[in-house]
């Protein structure tokens, strides 16, 4: 059998960061340009609190100014979209990123839909939808699909014809990431749970992204042999030792011998999301100012 890489999201992230703080500083040094990112976290759930915090130190270290908003979990929807309308008229901002998920009592997509398109970092309002939707290359992207487009290309520079079957639909990861795969040029399916025989879908993919968020449920068997394995997918599992650990949607130890090349998890995906985020907030930055955005 064929020796099976590994795709270094780490290696890569560090050094897609490296090259937005480059484009960071000349920013700065020409234009006088310093890129602002906001973010926003309403309530005090652990996990969230630790994703604002190594966003908020990543955009530090990397020269973009960074502005925190903690909000109250018992702050209301009104409270939250009057922010979200000042940071939107903030000049000093480029990009808002309200952290997910929120409150049970503030909707959503109410939050993502009063962001001002231009600075919504996360590419989830409507209009940027519809723009990646349109292949124009005129949004934001979503920070992880773009990261695993990213991780692709890396291994296969055309994709033009390649088969490529995204295993999950949602608006954060799967549906995105097939619009993206489709402006390469690939032909794309887009599966979920409910399809049918996922197994045979899976062999046929050059190109297999897994985000269905279910602990390794695609097994060896089901990768077509030399396929590019892209797994999105964060599980934690508990062994037989009793110990938790981190696991992905593939079958990682099955893949190897089958698989051309494959992400890891963690030390995949994760780290580019955040790199990616990064990258979205120069873009935003030199789109607001009228200078060309650097190909990041």
């Amino acid at each position: 059998m064929a020796e099976t890489t590994l795709i270094d999201g780490k290696a890569a992230a560090a050094a897609l960061r490296a090259r937005v703080a480059a484009a960071t500083a000349a920013l700065k040094s020409t234009h006088g340009i310093v890129p602002g990112l906001a973010t926003v976290l309403v309530g005090d759930d652990p996990a969230s609190q630790v994703y604002v915090r190594s966003k908020q130190n990543a955009a530090r270290e990397a020269g973009i100014a960074s502005l925190e908003h903690r909000l109250a979990a018992d702050t209301g929807e009104a409270a939250l979209l009057a922010l979200i309308e000042r940071l939107n008229a903030d000049p000093a901002i480029d990009a808002v990123l309200v952290q997910l998920p929120l409150p049970p009592r503030i909707d959503p997509r109410r939050a993502i839909e009063a962001l001002d398109p231009a600075k919504d970092v996360d590419g989830f309002h409507p209009h940027n939808v519809g723009l990646l939707w349109s292949g124009s290359g005129a949004g934001l992207v979503p920070c992880t699909p773009l990261g695993a487009m990213l991780l692709v290309r890396s291994v296969l520079p055309s994709l033009s014809g390649l088969e490529a079957l995204v295993l999950g639909r949602s608006t954060i990861v799967g549906r995105p990431m097939a619009a993206l795969l489709l402006a390469a040029d690939c032909s794309v399916t887009l599966a979920h749970s409910k399809s049918r025989d996922l197994p045979a879908l899976c062999r046929r993919a050059d190109i297999l992204v897994a985000a269905v968020g279910r602990a390794e449920m695609v097994r060896g068997p089901w990768i077509k042999p030399g396929a590019v394995v892209i797994d999105v997918g964060i599980n934690r599992i508990v062994g037989g030792d009793g110990k938790s650990r981190l696991t992905g949607d593939v079958a990682y130890a099955e893949a190897q011998g089958i698989a051309r090349a494959i992400t890891p998890v963690p030390g995949g995906v994760g780290p580019m999301t955040i790199a990616c985020l990064l990258r979205n907030t120069v873009v935003a930055a030199c789109r607001r100012h009228g200078v060309p955005a650097p190909a990041l």
